[in-house]
């Protein structure tokens, strides 16, 4: 969700950013208490201040947290950026073009921080905070093309449904420095994936009906749908992901119902973890 930005175009930061949403008057992070939204704001001018931002060529983002003086800490506006995905918020970076505005840059996901050595505003060295940012659309591609449920299987040829469920619960924390990771976000999210369609076992969720067909190596073809991108901890959760046959993904996405549907989809997948959830407390 973009919230109306366009990806490019330029905007005003006190007209349509506070004007529309409110937030912080200043600072690079603002957090809007009545938007689900969390904004971070790059540019030149930050490098003063001792912030030390820059696109990696994986798109990725290294984004310094705030605090001018001293060692940050992953409190207020720093804790709301780290975990805007566990509060359900989007997050939308922009860059200061100086007396231009301020232009969109995309949504994107935080995964993770590390700590690391940098200048403050005095140029003295203390420890800051480096979020790692990752574009949504770079995640969204990576999940929906070429992965199959057999992959982590071929990893964990004995791996259950529920030990399945836990990775996959597992890999949609952010991850956090001094703590193990599954990998990029990319791979957690196709852990995420890889349980939602071993949970469907080759049925389409909505209608109950059997995949329409197979894929080159025998598996059912289903299609993982984010009913909800961003919620409880990432950009992949199993709560918010439904195995959908092609044609009821397309409903989801271009039919003229797709608002209802989705309605019905939420009020569906509650039923689909309530019963996963007793299912696996049985065991």
């Amino acid at each position: 969700m973009n919230w109306g930005f366009e990806r490019g175009l330029i905007y005003s930061r006190k007209e349509d950013i506070h004007g529309v949403l409110g937030g912080q008057q200043q600072g690079g992070i603002i957090t809007p208490v009545r938007a689900a939204v969390v904004i971070a704001i790059t540019g030149e001018k930050g490098i003063g201040h001792g912030y030390d931002d820059r696109e990696l060529p994986d798109k990725t983002f290294e984004y310094f947290g705030a605090g001018r003086f001293g060692p940050m800490q992953l409190t207020d506006r720093n804790k709301g950026l780290f975990e805007h995905s566990r509060n359900g918020k989007s997050l939308l970076l922009f860059r200061d073009e100086k007396r231009k505005g301020l232009r969109f840059l995309g949504e994107y996901v935080c995964d993770g921080f590390e700590w690391r050595d940098a200048p403050d505003e005095n140029n003295t060295v203390r420890t800051a905070i480096v979020f790692k940012l990752v574009p949504l659309d770079k995640i969204n591609d990576a999940v929906d093309v070429g992965t199959k449920s057999s992959d982590l299987e071929l990893q964990h040829p004995k791996l259950r449904l529920d030990e399945l469920r836990k990775l996959a619960q597992q890999a949609s924390k952010p991850s956090v420095p001094g703590k193990t990771k599954l990998g990029t976000v990319y791979e957690r999210s196709q852990i995420v994936r890889a349980y939602v369609l071993a949970r469907a076992n080759g049925m389409c969720e909505f209608d109950k009906k059997p995949a329409p067909f197979s894929r080159e190596d025998g598996e059912p073809y289903l299609e993982p749908h984010h009913i909800e991108r961003l919620s409880d901890g990432g950009p992949d959760a199993p709560k918010s992901i439904i195995a959908l046959c092609p044609n009821c993904h397309r409903r989801a996405h271009s039919g003229a119902d797709r608002a209802a549907f989705k309605a019905e989809l939420v009020d569906l997948m509650r039923a689909i973890e309530q019963s996963s959830i007793l299912t696996f407390q049985q065991k």
